[in-house]
């Protein structure tokens, strides 16, 4: 094991309810061509090599994702796979993995379950980039779309009736960002400690720890994403998810 990896902890949220899935089950429990959206997380993780422990946070009184996580562990003994109940919230969930990484990561890396077929050299160029002195790392990927600020409908009828454009967007600055994001073990802790004093309302605003960085003044910087790391969220994209997994497979046909 190399002091990079040693130095290097990571994340993985899987603590998500998955209702817009429609399967009735925790999202990273929802089967991918045979196996759970949370092995195939691991799996990216793993094969990155970019660190030495990795804390999941599932659901509590989640036993099936446990077991998913304990199969990894005796497969892999080189890397430390550990499991904690995740919160009712995002950040909840995060901050307790972060207690579950234990002492000894100087970098984190926070990564979505659903994102579950991140390519492992997604995960290498954010350990870089923090290796290289970045306190705050997150992979993009540029915006193809025409983006439009809209004014929203009011009244009784405002869920089917026309919006009004406002505004468009010059997309050629704004970029999609991804997991796994990449930080400074220290200020990221800093940073969960802070949401102890928002309101409620602005805590549910707080949707990555990128965004809790840029309000505590650190730097966050861009690398490279991948469009293979799409967010498993609905159906349509769990099918996108079976064909990008179908066209990793090598060609077996004879000619």
């Amino acid at each position: 094991m190399s002091t990079a990896q040693a130095s290097v902890g990571v994340i993985v949220v899987a603590a998500g309810s998955g209702t817009r899935l429609g399967y009735g089950l925790p999202k990273a429990q929802v089967p991918l061509a045979g196996e759970t959206i949370l092995a195939h997380a691991l799996r990216g993780v793993v094969e990155s090599g970019v660190a030495a422990r990795i804390c999941v946070a599932v659901p509590a009184g989640d036993t099936a994702l446990r077991q998913v996580c304990a199969g990894f562990a005796a497969q892999h003994p080189e890397v430390d796979i550990s499991t904690v109940d995740g919160g009712a919230s995002r950040a909840a969930s995060v901050a307790a993995a972060l207690r579950g990484l234990g002492e000894g990561a100087t970098r984190v890396l926070v990564h979505d379950a659903a994102r579950a077929l991140t390519p492992p050299e997604v995960f290498q160029r954010v350990a870089d980039a923090l290796a290289a002195g970045a306190r705050a790392v997150v992979p993009a990927v540029a915006v193809v779309d025409t983006i439009k600020t809209a004014t929203p409908s009011t009244g009784a009828e405002a869920d089917i009736a026309p919006e009004k454009v406002a505004a468009t967007v010059d997309r050629v600055q704004l970029r999609a960002v991804q997991t796994p994001q990449g930080f400074d073990a220290a200020a990221l802790a800093q940073a969960h400690q802070s949401l102890a004093g928002l309101a409620p309302a602005e805590a549910d605003g707080i949707t990555d720890e990128a965004l809790l960085m840029e309000r505590s003044g650190i730097d966050v910087m861009l690398v490279p994403g991948s469009a293979q790391a799409l967010k498993i969220t609905t159906q349509l994209d769990l099918a996108v998810a079976e064909a990008l997994l179908a066209a990793r497979q090598p060609n077996t046909m004879e000619g």
